[in-house]
């Protein structure tokens, strides 16, 4: 039979309670540092508003043509917390760029003219606003005419804005 040494020290019963309580407490700062992580991934959510839509009489060139109508003017704000593309404007549900003589741009960049797709999408950060602004024209559309704008986004959203031509 083996015995033991009469004389060795162990760790007291109070040491050994702190060193308990220590790594207990690590473990849950690291739980806790773990869950964090994982809520913030799983609580992001794409949010567009649209606080102006207007639309003016004007001109605009597609082309060598002038053509007159309207441009509609929507501010896009993204209020979400994750960034996001507009990939499709629709006019009263149909493509923008399957209607003839409309132009899309958005902050001064070309996006549509006509049927010629120049960019298919524009990215919108979390806490950004852009102007969209949408020149369609005059005989498919007549004055006090109300027109559906909306952008449909890569995340499957829509987000609709009626505007009544003046």
């Amino acid at each position: 039979m083996k015995r033991f040494k009469e004389n060795r020290k162990a760790v007291s019963p109070v040491i050994s309670t702190i060193i308990i309580v220590a790594v207990a407490i690590a473990i849950s700062i690291a739980v806790a540092f773990w869950l964090g992580g994982i809520t913030s991934i799983f609580t992001r959510f794409e949010k567009l508003e649209i606080p102006t839509a207007y639309a003016t009489n004007a001109s605009y060139k597609i082309g060598s043509n002038v053509m007159t109508g309207w441009n509609i003017t929507l501010n896009v704000k993204n209020t979400g917390t994750t960034d996001t593309t507009i990939d499709s404007v629709l006019i009263n549900g149909i493509p923008a760029s399957e209607i003839v003589n409309v132009t899309v741009t958005f902050d001064g960049g070309l996006w549509i003219n006509n049927t010629t797709v120049e960019s298919i999408s524009t990215f919108i950060k979390s806490g950004v606003s852009i102007d969209i602004i949408i020149g369609i024209p005059r005989g498919p559309y007549i004055s006090g005419q109300s027109i559906t704008i909306t952008l449909h986004t890569s995340g499957g959203q829509d987000y609709p804005k009626t505007v009544v031509l003046p």
